[in-house]
């Protein structure tokens, strides 16, 4: 299983690197397309809302036509939007492009999540989760600093060039690599199963867990949206350094992560939701303090960030683990009803903050409260079901 993982690890990779790679060259990209920034950085909540849209389509298709043919689709799809931004010449192209990378994200994405879940059970798909998820982390790391050596050399399109090369080298490895994982019992349906969906959400917890996801996301597609604000233009960050402080935040989420699974490992996955709860509500007082008290400052925005995030690591794991748990024979459909909840809601959640007439880093600060407000409460029902368990 553990080649299965690394390989379902490179095609989860396909979202982080489509929202990571060019933040650095956000306002290089808006001064050659002669757009409002802001309209540019709208694309990174854009892609997600997409990204969770699609699921809803994506799901039952790897359900009925398997996983490898809706990964093959999903790349053929990203290369097709990464050779449209390289050639848009207008912000409007522009997040057309990026609207149709995030729409083909949906099957890279469910198909990792529901190989897993074909796979494995309990416990141990909580690690694969929490590894899928933590080791994405090495993107954001290296992504900002790749794309912005990239554009800086070879102009903003750069970027999407590198990422139209991925794409035709991962079509090669899927095609080459990829076994179908699908269970001979998946249920099938004809269409996109409203019923089913509704049947899933109505069932005990699993909204509940789902919501914990999408509150992370929220947060952190937050802090990704506005974190070229707050440390380029109100800290005073060139571009590079930027790079570096977000690589270095990212590379933390990533020990958080490898913590995770310990935790899990060692004491359950109850327990680690509560670590992840602690840890959030630590980030969400700290930012609240210093911005109160201390104003705006990169250390005192990046210091409670990295607290925050460290909480969404930790979460992720537990919270799909649980929420997929009772849906052995449905997994696709299952799958991409928590990314779903996880993409749509979030990036609902990351406009809305990011629309709010505060601060950014207020804005920030009700994101992440949120966020735990959502961990505790499903942290009550986890406690529950290890009760009954």
């Amino acid at each position: 299983m553990a080649w299965l993982k690394w390989l379902l690890l490179f095609l989860v990779l396909f979202s982080p690197l489509g929202i990571d790679i060019y933040l650095p060259a956000i306002p290089e990209i808006a001064s050659g397309l002669a757009t409002p920034q802001a309209l540019v950085q709208s694309t990174v909540s854009l892609f997600l809302l997409m990204m969770g849209l699609g699921q809803l389509v994506a799901g039952p298709l790897a359900d009925r036509f398997g996983r490898r043919p809706v990964a093959m689709a999903g790349i053929l799809l990203y290369l097709g939007g990464a050779l449209l931004a390289m050639v848009a010449d207008s912000g409007w192209l522009f997040v057309a492009s990026r609207l149709i990378q995030g729409t083909a994200v949906c099957g890279t994405s469910v198909v990792a999540f529901s190989a897993v879940r074909d796979r494995l059970d309990g416990e141990e798909s909580a690690q694969a989760y929490s590894f899928l998820n933590g080791a994405l982390n090495i993107v954001p790391a290296l992504a900002p600093l790749i794309g912005g050596i990239l554009a800086q050399h070879y102009g903003w399109q750069a970027p999407f060039a590198f990422l139209a090369g991925y794409a035709l080298l991962m079509l090669a490895v899927v095609w080459r690599f990829l076994p179908e994982t699908r269970p001979p019992g998946t249920k099938v349906t004809a269409g996109i199963p409203f019923g089913q969906y509704w049947r899933i959400l109505r069932s005990p917890n699993f909204l509940r867990f789902a919501l914990v996801n999408a509150a992370g996301m929220g947060m952190v597609t937050t802090y990704v949206s506005l974190a070229p604000t707050v440390l380029m233009e109100e800290g005073g960050l060139e571009p590079l350094a930027f790079a570096l402080v977000f690589g270095v935040n990212a590379l933390w989420i990533l020990t958080a992560s490898l913590k995770a699974n310990w935790v899990i490992r060692r004491f359950g996955q109850v327990a680690c939701l509560g670590v992840a709860g602690a840890w959030l509500l630590l980030g969400a007082l700290t930012l609240g303090f210093n911005f109160g008290l201390l104003g705006a400052s990169p250390w005192g925005y990046m210091l409670p960030v990295a607290l925050a995030c460290a909480g969404f690591a930790a979460s992720l794991g537990p919270a799909t683990g649980l929420a997929l748990a009772p849906f052995g024979e449905e997994a696709g459909v299952a799958a991409s009803l928590v990314l779903f909840v996880q993409m749509a809601l979030g990036s609902c959640i990351s406009l809305a903050a990011v629309a709010l007439p505060l601060a950014p880093q207020w804005a920030l600060t009700g994101a992440m409260a949120l966020a735990v407000l959502l961990v505790y409460r499903a942290l009550r029902a986890a406690r529950r079901l290890e009760a009954l368990a």
